[in-house]
């Protein structure tokens, strides 16, 4: 098979377009599985009555950070910690809910709201990464664009080299949310917050949602191998 890429056969940037595709099924297949699973132990309420914004507070106090204030945002699974004016941030069904999805989700919060008061290195290089991902997200695409209509590579290459910024970003929050999540469930295990049946159900919400974060990653990789292919058929 003759293509306008000069040769025969599939190239290399069929193919990621390919895998871009599937990824972005997939990606979407994983966004619904987290909402899956926190809908369905939101059915599961705790034993002992406690709420997501409860439990924030307890795990905040019992690792002595008093410094973090817990607000209530809109939205759905909006829940973030800022560290950069130490706010965390808990969805009003996270806050106000009395299940084992709002404490597991709410945890996961106080996991980087601990992370921030010990320093954990990739969270602080993670704060230092976020102009670079703005850059490059904003950047990388003009370039390409422009690169594509004057067909010139350097363009597209210089997009590409834009474009690592958001791998690199990616790269960094995957290992920084699952550590989060392995000290949110540290705590509540700890601090009985709660029973061994409810930590196993906050420990799927977790999971599903780490998922989505390596979809994430493996996205941004193929994209920017894409995008280096392009530049380089761009050069023949």
């Amino acid at each position: 098979m003759y293509n306008y890429y000069g040769y025969s056969g599939y190239g290399y940037t069929d193919i990621f377009y390919l895998l871009t595709i599937v990824l972005f099924f997939v990606s979407l297949i994983c966004s619904a599985v987290v909402k899956s699973r926190f809908n369905r132990y939101a059915r599961e309420l705790t034993m002992n009555g406690l709420t997501g914004g409860a439990a924030a507070e307890r795990i905040l106090r019992a690792n002595g950070i008093f410094n973090v204030t817990i607000r209530v945002t809109r939205g759905v699974l909006t829940d973030n910690y800022n560290p950069t004016d130490n706010t965390l941030n808990l969805s009003e069904a996270v806050y106000s809910g009395n299940n084992v999805s709002a404490v597991a989700v709410a945890a996961h919060e106080c996991g980087h709201a601990i992370q921030h008061a010990r320093a954990y290195p990739l969270l602080m290089l993670r704060k230092a990464l976020v102009p670079v991902c703005n850059i490059g997200s904003m950047g990388s695409y003009v370039s390409i664009l422009l690169g594509i209509l004057f067909s010139w590579s350097g363009l597209i290459t210089f997009g590409a080299v834009l474009f690592s910024g958001i791998v690199l970003f990616n790269l960094v929050t995957l290992p920084v949310e699952v550590d989060a999540s392995r000290r949110a469930l540290a705590e509540v295990e700890r601090m009985n917050l709660l029973t061994d049946e409810e930590l196993a159900g906050g420990k799927k919400v977790l999971f599903a949602a780490g998922m989505t974060y390596f979809i994430s990653l493996v996205s941004s990789i193929v994209q920017l191998l894409r995008l280096l292919s392009l530049a380089n058929n761009r050069r023949r």
